[in-house]
């Protein structure tokens, strides 16, 4: 029986990770990454087979990108598309698991636009573009919310009155719950687990981060919010600030509301701590040469995480593990180290051969013996999108 062929479209703040794959297969068809959107260097790069090609975008802009890609998967599909999956940020309470994408599904997520100002209508601009190209398959939107639904009311819930839950669902939702999802099912059958067995703690670090803790394949807590701004530092987002930041900005400066967005949205974070940039890697190269911005903004952002695990535990009943993916997670060592070395309390020991080596793409242990299980896990969002996509079809 031939096996179904889906596209994965994974539309973020700052890039487009894409993937053609076969139903069941490991590796994709082709694959590849729209990078630095919003920049003068962005590229689109891919891989198919054994070659890898790479081109430049001229004004970088996210629709740029998807004009360029579409031609492309249609020239490496070797079979109808039998779905296009799309990973969508923001479902808000509409949504608990995978949606097939009419008319509805698209208005709900417009509406939920304003929760996730940086993501959402990035990921519009990829579903519009797709089914333009596509417009006989069927496209299916996978939210990175819907995992975060399991979480119990007194982790989801803020303390401000219940009106304001009741009749506008303010309250946290989480978001990465793709990744967080895939990492930790990987990390139960690393580990010689059931399916969907174990307690862990999941950090996601990459332009966008978050925690996560995970028991038994449901999210019991994560550290981001109402938007993907509340908690950690991220690339250009704050994360946590004292929630009086807002009136204070305005009685001293006069900054509106749209000023202070764009100042905790697009010019926090690493960017803002560092005055340099947002990407880790440069992040890490400057602060070699003793950068002092550099050398703060990578030692907040650990700080922040080793705390941000520290309250995780708190919704697990013991600890199996620690879990390491994203960008960051995946590729910086030093990050890795350094934010141990503020977790001795719980015992987590690392193995600094181990980390210092760690190849690339490959799950590995990096724990030292006597130490919870510390794992770098390579999330994998697009197969996570494209299992949920050809399952929702089935029914």
């Amino acid at each position: 029986m031939t096996q179904r062929l889906v596209l994965v479209i994974n539309c973020g703040s700052s890039s487009i990770k894409f993937a053609l794959r076969r139903e069941a297969d490991g590796k994709p068809l082709m694959s590849g990454m729209a990078e630095r959107l919003g920049s003068g260097r962005a590229s689109l790069s891919w891989r198919a087979a054994n070659t890898q090609q790479e081109i430049t975008l001229a004004d970088g802009e996210h629709a740029t990108a998807m004009t360029a890609l579409m031609p492309l998967i249609k020239q490496h599909a070797d079979q109808p598309l039998s779905a296009v999956g799309h990973r969508v940020v923001h479902g808000g309470e509409h949504f608990t698991r995978a949606q097939q994408i009419d008319a509805s599904v698209l208005d709900a997520i417009q509406a939920n636009a304003a929760l996730a100002p940086l993501h959402n209508p990035a990921n519009l601009t990829g579903i519009h573009a797709a089914m333009r190209v596509f417009p006989d398959v069927a496209h299916v939107a996978v939210f990175d919310t819907a995992f975060h639904q399991s979480m119990p009311a007194h982790a989801y819930r803020y303390a401000l009155p219940e009106a304001l839950y009741q009749q506008y669902a303010i309250r946290r939702y989480g978001f990465h719950g793709t990744s967080h999802q895939y990492v930790t099912d990987q990390a139960s059958k690393l580990t010689g687990r059931q399916p969907e067995e174990g307690a862990w703690l999941s950090a996601h670090l990459g332009n966008g981060c978050s925690t996560c803790a995970v028991l038994n394949g449901r999210s019991m807590d994560t550290s981001m919010g109402l938007t993907p701004l509340e908690g950690l530092v991220m690339g250009t987002r704050s994360g946590d600030v004292d929630p009086n930041l807002h009136a204070h900005l305005q009685r001293t400066l006069g900054w509106d509301l749209m000023r202070i967005e764009q100042l905790l949205n697009r010019e926090s974070g690493l960017l803002g701590l560092s005055g340099l940039t947002n990407d880790m890697r440069q992040l890490e190269e400057a602060a070699a040469q003793g950068h002092a911005g550099a050398i703060l903004a990578i030692e907040v952002f650990c700080y922040r995480l080793a705390r941000s695990l520290f309250s995780m535990c708190a919704a697990l009943p013991r600890l199996d593990g620690l879990l390491f993916t994203g960008g960051i997670g995946e590729n910086s060592a030093k990050v890795r180290a350094r934010t141990l070395a503020h977790m001795a309390a719980i015992g987590l020991k690392l193995d600094h051969n181990a980390n210092d080596n760690a190849p690339k793409g490959v799950a590995t242990a990096i724990h030292a013996q006597g130490s919870p299980m510390i794992w770098v896990i390579p999330t994998d969002e697009e197969r996570q999108i494209a299992q949920e996509s050809l399952a929702l079809l089935e029914h």
